[in-house]
Protein backbone atom coordinates (compact mmCIF):
# COMPACT_ATOMS: atom_id res chain seq x y z
CA UNK A 1 0.00 0.00 0.00
CA UNK A 2 3.00 2.56 0.84
CA UNK A 3 4.17 2.18 -2.63
CA UNK A 4 1.66 2.88 -4.68
CA UNK A 5 0.65 5.70 -2.45
CA UNK A 6 4.23 7.58 -2.30
CA UNK A 7 3.99 7.10 -6.56
CA UNK A 8 0.49 8.69 -6.82
CA UNK A 9 2.09 11.64 -4.20
CA UNK A 10 5.49 11.79 -6.07
CA UNK A 11 3.69 12.27 -9.38
CA UNK A 12 1.50 15.07 -8.42
CA UNK A 13 3.92 17.27 -6.71
CA UNK A 14 6.19 16.79 -9.93
CA UNK A 15 2.60 17.50 -11.94
CA UNK A 16 1.82 20.50 -9.98
CA UNK A 17 5.70 22.06 -10.88
CA UNK A 18 5.39 21.56 -14.06
CA UNK A 19 2.02 22.82 -14.40
CA UNK A 20 3.07 26.11 -12.27
CA UNK A 21 6.29 26.17 -14.93
CA UNK A 22 3.27 25.90 -18.24
CA UNK A 23 1.14 29.31 -16.68
CA UNK A 24 4.39 31.47 -16.51
CA UNK A 25 4.82 30.70 -19.92
CA UNK A 26 1.26 31.28 -20.76
CA UNK A 27 1.32 34.56 -18.62
CA UNK A 28 4.53 35.64 -20.74
CA UNK A 29 2.28 35.62 -23.90
CA UNK A 30 -0.39 37.46 -21.91
CA UNK A 31 2.12 40.36 -21.39
CA UNK A 32 1.67 43.34 -23.57
CA UNK A 33 5.01 45.16 -24.48
CA UNK A 34 5.50 49.23 -23.70
CA UNK A 35 6.69 51.45 -26.22
CA UNK A 36 8.50 54.59 -24.97
CA UNK A 37 6.11 57.50 -25.90
CA UNK A 38 6.94 61.06 -24.66
CA UNK A 39 3.62 61.58 -22.75
CA UNK A 40 4.07 63.06 -19.56
CA UNK A 41 2.44 62.04 -16.69
CA UNK A 42 -0.77 64.62 -15.06
CA UNK A 43 0.79 63.28 -11.60
CA UNK A 44 4.03 64.38 -9.94
CA UNK A 45 6.62 61.49 -9.56
CA UNK A 46 8.80 60.82 -6.62
CA UNK A 47 12.14 58.44 -6.94
CA UNK A 48 13.28 57.52 -3.64
CA UNK A 49 16.67 55.32 -3.27
CA UNK A 50 17.13 54.10 0.20
CA UNK A 51 20.60 53.59 0.65
CA UNK A 52 23.57 52.72 3.21
CA UNK A 53 26.93 52.28 2.60
CA UNK A 54 27.25 52.43 -1.07
CA UNK A 55 30.16 55.22 -1.60
CA UNK A 56 31.33 52.40 -4.82
CA UNK A 57 28.73 52.76 -6.54
CA UNK A 58 26.44 55.86 -5.37
CA UNK A 59 27.84 58.31 -8.12
CA UNK A 60 27.55 55.90 -11.34
CA UNK A 61 23.36 55.76 -9.51
CA UNK A 62 23.45 59.56 -9.46
CA UNK A 63 25.13 60.18 -13.53
CA UNK A 64 22.79 57.79 -14.51
CA UNK A 65 19.58 59.59 -12.80
CA UNK A 66 20.53 62.98 -13.70
CA UNK A 67 20.15 61.68 -17.58
CA UNK A 68 16.85 60.73 -17.58
CA UNK A 69 15.06 62.42 -20.27
CA UNK A 70 12.26 63.57 -18.41
CA UNK A 71 11.28 67.05 -17.38
CA UNK A 72 12.79 68.24 -14.58
CA UNK A 73 9.96 69.58 -12.79
CA UNK A 74 8.18 66.68 -13.35
CA UNK A 75 9.56 64.65 -10.71
CA UNK A 76 12.22 64.73 -7.89
CA UNK A 77 15.31 62.17 -6.45
CA UNK A 78 15.18 62.05 -2.64
CA UNK A 79 18.19 59.97 -1.76
CA UNK A 80 17.01 58.28 1.98
CA UNK A 81 20.72 57.93 4.32
CA UNK A 82 19.93 54.99 6.44
CA UNK A 83 22.64 55.18 8.69
CA UNK A 84 25.28 55.36 6.42
CA UNK A 85 29.17 55.57 7.97
CA UNK A 86 31.43 56.14 4.67
CA UNK A 87 31.35 58.55 2.75
CA UNK A 88 27.88 58.00 0.13
CA UNK A 89 26.31 61.38 1.77
CA UNK A 90 29.17 63.60 1.24
CA UNK A 91 29.70 62.12 -2.28
CA UNK A 92 26.23 63.14 -3.10
CA UNK A 93 25.85 66.56 -1.63
CA UNK A 94 29.47 67.36 -3.74
CA UNK A 95 28.35 65.79 -6.84
CA UNK A 96 24.77 66.50 -7.56
CA UNK A 97 24.07 69.03 -10.01
CA UNK A 98 20.33 69.21 -10.65
CA UNK A 99 17.62 71.37 -8.06
CA UNK A 100 15.17 68.05 -7.91
CA UNK A 101 17.81 65.90 -5.97
CA UNK A 102 17.42 65.82 -1.82
CA UNK A 103 19.59 63.83 0.43
CA UNK A 104 17.79 63.09 3.60
CA UNK A 105 18.46 60.84 6.08
CA UNK A 106 16.41 58.74 8.20
CA UNK A 107 16.31 59.80 12.10
CA UNK A 108 18.03 57.27 14.63
CA UNK A 109 14.87 56.80 16.94
CA UNK A 110 12.91 56.16 13.49
CA UNK A 111 11.43 52.23 13.52
CA UNK A 112 14.78 50.35 14.85
CA UNK A 113 13.07 47.81 13.09
CA UNK A 114 12.84 46.64 8.82
CA UNK A 115 16.03 48.16 7.52
CA UNK A 116 15.44 49.26 3.74
CA UNK A 117 11.48 49.39 4.91
CA UNK A 118 12.07 52.04 7.54
CA UNK A 119 14.05 54.44 4.85
CA UNK A 120 11.75 54.21 2.13
CA UNK A 121 8.48 54.66 4.38
CA UNK A 122 10.58 57.80 5.45
CA UNK A 123 11.50 58.85 2.24
CA UNK A 124 7.97 58.61 1.21
CA UNK A 125 6.61 59.93 3.60
CA UNK A 126 8.44 63.68 3.07
CA UNK A 127 7.73 62.74 -0.78
CA UNK A 128 5.57 65.66 -3.04
CA UNK A 129 4.60 62.97 -5.55
CA UNK A 130 2.00 60.68 -6.33
CA UNK A 131 3.47 58.20 -7.88
CA UNK A 132 6.64 56.86 -6.10
CA UNK A 133 9.42 55.10 -8.03
CA UNK A 134 11.44 53.14 -5.76
CA UNK A 135 15.18 51.90 -6.80
CA UNK A 136 18.40 51.01 -5.32
CA UNK A 137 21.70 52.87 -5.18
CA UNK A 138 23.48 49.99 -6.95
CA UNK A 139 21.95 50.29 -9.93
CA UNK A 140 22.31 52.22 -13.59
CA UNK A 141 19.49 53.24 -16.01
CA UNK A 142 18.50 53.66 -19.91
CA UNK A 143 18.06 57.41 -20.22
CA UNK A 144 14.07 56.33 -21.02
CA UNK A 145 13.77 54.90 -18.03
CA UNK A 146 11.79 56.73 -15.93
CA UNK A 147 9.79 57.59 -19.32
CA UNK A 148 9.11 53.78 -19.67
CA UNK A 149 7.23 53.04 -16.25
CA UNK A 150 5.21 56.23 -16.10
CA UNK A 151 3.82 55.24 -19.33
CA UNK A 152 2.93 51.93 -17.76
CA UNK A 153 0.24 53.94 -15.23
CA UNK A 154 -3.11 55.06 -16.04
CA UNK A 155 -5.85 55.81 -13.61
CA UNK A 156 -6.10 52.01 -13.02
CA UNK A 157 -3.13 50.60 -12.32
CA UNK A 158 -1.46 50.58 -8.80
CA UNK A 159 1.83 48.85 -8.83
CA UNK A 160 4.15 48.43 -11.76
CA UNK A 161 6.61 46.32 -11.76
CA UNK A 162 10.01 46.48 -13.65
CA UNK A 163 12.96 44.75 -15.32
CA UNK A 164 16.22 43.98 -13.44
CA UNK A 165 19.28 42.59 -14.81
CA UNK A 166 22.87 41.90 -13.78
CA UNK A 167 25.42 43.44 -15.84
CA UNK A 168 28.18 41.60 -18.23
CA UNK A 169 30.85 39.95 -16.75
CA UNK A 170 33.50 37.30 -17.99
CA UNK A 171 32.98 35.54 -14.82
CA UNK A 172 31.51 32.09 -15.19
CA UNK A 173 29.87 32.84 -11.72
CA UNK A 174 28.61 35.89 -12.22
CA UNK A 175 27.21 34.19 -15.72
CA UNK A 176 25.31 31.94 -13.68
CA UNK A 177 23.77 34.48 -11.41
CA UNK A 178 22.64 36.78 -14.30
CA UNK A 179 21.02 33.59 -15.76
CA UNK A 180 19.22 32.62 -12.47
CA UNK A 181 18.25 36.35 -11.88
CA UNK A 182 16.89 36.48 -15.36
CA UNK A 183 14.70 33.54 -14.66
CA UNK A 184 13.64 35.87 -11.32
CA UNK A 185 12.23 38.10 -13.46
CA UNK A 186 11.09 36.15 -15.83
CA UNK A 187 9.07 34.36 -13.46
CA UNK A 188 7.73 37.29 -11.44
CA UNK A 189 6.19 38.73 -15.34
CA UNK A 190 4.45 35.51 -16.23
CA UNK A 191 2.75 35.33 -12.75
CA UNK A 192 1.58 39.39 -13.42
CA UNK A 193 0.65 37.83 -17.10
CA UNK A 194 -2.10 35.48 -15.52
CA UNK A 195 -3.02 38.14 -12.81
CA UNK A 196 -0.88 36.09 -9.90
CA UNK A 197 1.53 38.68 -8.67
CA UNK A 198 3.91 37.21 -6.37
CA UNK A 199 7.28 38.22 -7.04
CA UNK A 200 9.54 41.46 -8.05
CA UNK A 201 12.22 43.59 -7.54
CA UNK A 202 12.18 46.57 -5.50
CA UNK A 203 15.06 47.99 -8.00
CA UNK A 204 12.39 48.82 -10.16
CA UNK A 205 8.96 49.49 -9.00
CA UNK A 206 6.13 52.11 -9.28
CA UNK A 207 2.95 52.70 -7.41
CA UNK A 208 0.82 55.05 -6.26
CA UNK A 209 1.16 56.87 -3.07
CA UNK A 210 -2.81 56.64 -2.26
CA UNK A 211 -2.99 53.06 -2.92
CA UNK A 212 0.30 52.32 -0.21
CA UNK A 213 -1.57 54.61 2.37
CA UNK A 214 -4.95 52.60 1.10
CA UNK A 215 -3.08 49.21 1.56
CA UNK A 216 -1.59 50.71 5.29
CA UNK A 217 2.32 50.34 3.82
CA UNK A 218 4.25 48.26 5.23
CA UNK A 219 2.22 48.07 8.31
CA UNK A 220 2.09 43.98 9.28
CA UNK A 221 5.63 43.56 8.21
CA UNK A 222 8.22 46.02 10.06
CA UNK A 223 9.72 43.23 11.56
CA UNK A 224 10.78 41.89 8.17
CA UNK A 225 13.95 43.28 6.57
CA UNK A 226 12.52 42.73 2.90
CA UNK A 227 9.38 42.96 1.76
CA UNK A 228 9.16 46.59 0.32
CA UNK A 229 8.54 44.81 -3.04
CA UNK A 230 6.56 41.26 -2.73
CA UNK A 231 4.24 41.75 -0.09
CA UNK A 232 3.37 45.78 -0.79
CA UNK A 233 2.50 44.45 -4.38
CA UNK A 234 0.62 41.18 -3.35
CA UNK A 235 -1.31 43.36 -0.78
CA UNK A 236 -2.53 45.68 -3.89
CA UNK A 237 -3.55 43.07 -5.52
CA UNK A 238 -5.49 41.55 -3.21
CA UNK A 239 -7.00 44.45 -1.11
CA UNK A 240 -7.65 47.01 -3.86
CA UNK A 241 -9.01 46.99 -7.16
CA UNK A 242 -6.19 48.13 -9.16
CA UNK A 243 -4.60 46.24 -11.37
CA UNK A 244 -0.67 44.97 -11.19
CA UNK A 245 1.16 45.66 -14.61
CA UNK A 246 4.85 44.58 -15.64
CA UNK A 247 6.82 46.78 -17.63
CA UNK A 248 7.71 45.07 -20.59
CA UNK A 249 10.19 47.41 -22.46
CA UNK A 250 13.97 46.87 -22.47
CA UNK A 251 14.49 50.83 -22.37
CA UNK A 252 12.59 50.12 -18.41
CA UNK A 253 15.33 47.91 -17.20
CA UNK A 254 17.77 48.60 -14.44
CA UNK A 255 21.34 47.10 -14.06
CA UNK A 256 22.97 46.28 -11.02
CA UNK A 257 26.28 43.73 -10.27
CA UNK A 258 26.09 40.48 -9.74
CA UNK A 259 27.41 39.79 -6.54
CA UNK A 260 30.92 39.25 -5.74
CA UNK A 261 31.31 36.23 -3.86
CA UNK A 262 29.17 32.56 -2.93
CA UNK A 263 28.64 34.00 0.45
CA UNK A 264 27.18 37.37 -0.57
CA UNK A 265 24.86 35.64 -3.35
CA UNK A 266 24.20 33.10 -0.14
CA UNK A 267 23.16 35.57 2.11
CA UNK A 268 21.05 37.58 -0.48
CA UNK A 269 18.99 34.58 -1.32
CA UNK A 270 18.61 34.24 2.60
CA UNK A 271 17.25 37.05 3.08
CA UNK A 272 14.52 36.91 -0.15
CA UNK A 273 13.78 33.33 0.77
CA UNK A 274 13.41 34.76 4.13
CA UNK A 275 9.90 36.82 3.69
CA UNK A 276 8.42 33.86 2.08
CA UNK A 277 6.53 32.14 5.40
CA UNK A 278 5.17 35.93 5.70
CA UNK A 279 3.77 36.28 2.84
CA UNK A 280 -0.04 37.91 3.38
CA UNK A 281 -1.93 35.22 1.19
CA UNK A 282 -2.06 31.98 3.04
CA UNK A 283 -3.06 30.23 -0.28
CA UNK A 284 0.12 31.34 -1.56
CA UNK A 285 2.55 30.25 1.13
CA UNK A 286 0.87 26.95 0.57
CA UNK A 287 1.60 26.84 -3.04
CA UNK A 288 5.36 28.06 -2.13
CA UNK A 289 5.70 24.78 0.26
CA UNK A 290 3.99 22.91 -2.86
CA UNK A 291 6.61 24.34 -5.39
CA UNK A 292 9.47 23.97 -2.42
CA UNK A 293 8.30 20.05 -2.05
CA UNK A 294 8.95 19.15 -6.12
CA UNK A 295 12.29 20.26 -5.11
CA UNK A 296 12.59 18.62 -2.16
CA UNK A 297 10.91 15.06 -3.74
CA UNK A 298 13.81 14.55 -6.23
CA UNK A 299 16.73 13.97 -3.57
CA UNK A 300 14.12 11.90 -1.61
CA UNK A 301 13.17 10.11 -5.15
CA UNK A 302 16.66 8.52 -5.27
CA UNK A 303 16.41 7.46 -1.83
CA UNK A 304 14.15 5.51 -1.81
CA UNK A 305 14.16 4.07 -5.81
CA UNK A 306 17.34 2.39 -4.92
CA UNK A 307 15.45 1.69 -1.41
CA UNK A 308 11.90 0.73 -2.48
CA UNK A 309 11.30 0.30 -6.39
CA UNK A 310 13.21 1.99 -9.57
CA UNK A 311 10.04 2.84 -10.69
CA UNK A 312 10.96 6.24 -8.40
CA UNK A 313 13.90 6.75 -10.32
CA UNK A 314 11.57 6.74 -13.57
CA UNK A 315 9.67 9.56 -11.58
CA UNK A 316 12.59 11.29 -11.58
CA UNK A 317 14.01 10.85 -14.33
CA UNK A 318 10.88 12.20 -16.09
CA UNK A 319 10.49 14.94 -13.58
CA UNK A 320 13.96 16.09 -14.87
CA UNK A 321 13.09 15.73 -18.26
CA UNK A 322 10.26 17.47 -17.67
CA UNK A 323 11.91 20.36 -15.66
CA UNK A 324 14.56 21.01 -17.90
CA UNK A 325 12.58 21.44 -20.99
CA UNK A 326 9.67 23.43 -19.60
CA UNK A 327 12.14 25.81 -17.61
CA UNK A 328 14.35 26.07 -20.89
CA UNK A 329 11.06 27.44 -22.97
CA UNK A 330 10.14 29.80 -20.48
CA UNK A 331 13.62 31.62 -19.99
CA UNK A 332 13.53 31.20 -23.78
CA UNK A 333 10.73 32.97 -24.36
CA UNK A 334 11.41 35.91 -21.50
CA UNK A 335 14.51 36.39 -23.16
CA UNK A 336 13.27 36.81 -26.45
CA UNK A 337 10.83 39.32 -24.60
CA UNK A 338 13.59 41.17 -22.73
CA UNK A 339 16.74 40.12 -22.53
CA UNK A 340 19.88 39.19 -24.90
CA UNK A 341 19.37 34.94 -25.57
CA UNK A 342 23.44 34.77 -24.85
CA UNK A 343 22.95 34.66 -21.16
CA UNK A 344 20.97 31.03 -21.66
CA UNK A 345 24.77 29.82 -22.82
CA UNK A 346 24.86 28.34 -19.12
CA UNK A 347 21.44 26.78 -18.85
CA UNK A 348 23.30 23.06 -18.16
CA UNK A 349 25.15 23.54 -15.89
CA UNK A 350 22.74 26.18 -13.94
CA UNK A 351 20.24 23.85 -14.09
CA UNK A 352 22.58 20.95 -12.46
CA UNK A 353 23.11 23.59 -9.59
CA UNK A 354 19.84 24.82 -9.66
CA UNK A 355 18.09 22.22 -7.18
CA UNK A 356 20.57 21.98 -4.29
CA UNK A 357 20.77 25.88 -4.61
CA UNK A 358 16.93 26.07 -4.42
CA UNK A 359 16.92 23.67 -0.88
CA UNK A 360 19.73 25.13 0.72
CA UNK A 361 18.41 28.84 -0.06
CA UNK A 362 15.01 27.99 1.05
CA UNK A 363 15.72 25.95 4.03
CA UNK A 364 18.32 28.80 5.53
CA UNK A 365 16.12 31.56 4.44
CA UNK A 366 13.29 29.89 6.74
CA UNK A 367 15.18 29.17 9.93
CA UNK A 368 19.01 30.96 9.65
CA UNK A 369 19.65 34.57 10.09
CA UNK A 370 21.34 36.22 7.57
CA UNK A 371 24.20 39.52 7.19
CA UNK A 372 22.78 42.47 4.94
CA UNK A 373 24.46 45.80 4.24
CA UNK A 374 27.33 45.21 7.65
CA UNK A 375 23.80 44.09 9.81
CA UNK A 376 23.40 40.81 10.83
CA UNK A 377 19.83 40.42 11.14
CA UNK A 378 18.42 37.82 13.37
CA UNK A 379 14.93 35.78 12.50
Amino acid sequence: MLEPTLLILFTLISVYYLNFILRIYRGLGNLTHSTVKKKLSEEFISIIIPFRNEEDDILKNLASLEKQNYPINKFEIIYVNDSSDDSSVDLLLRNKTKDNIRIITVPDKYISTAHKKRAVKFGIENAKGEIIVSTDADCTYDPEWLQSLVNCIDKDTGFVSGPVEFEDSEKLFSKLQKLEFAGLVITGAGLIGINEPIICNAANIAYRKKVFNEVKGFSGQMNLSSGDDEILMQKISKETKYKIKFCLNRKSIVKTRANNSVNQFYQQRKRWASKGLFYPDKKLITKLILIFSFYFSLPILIIIGFLISNKFLLILLLSLIFKIITEFLVLKKGTDLLFNSQILKPFLLAELLHIPYILFAGISGVFGNFTWKERRVKR
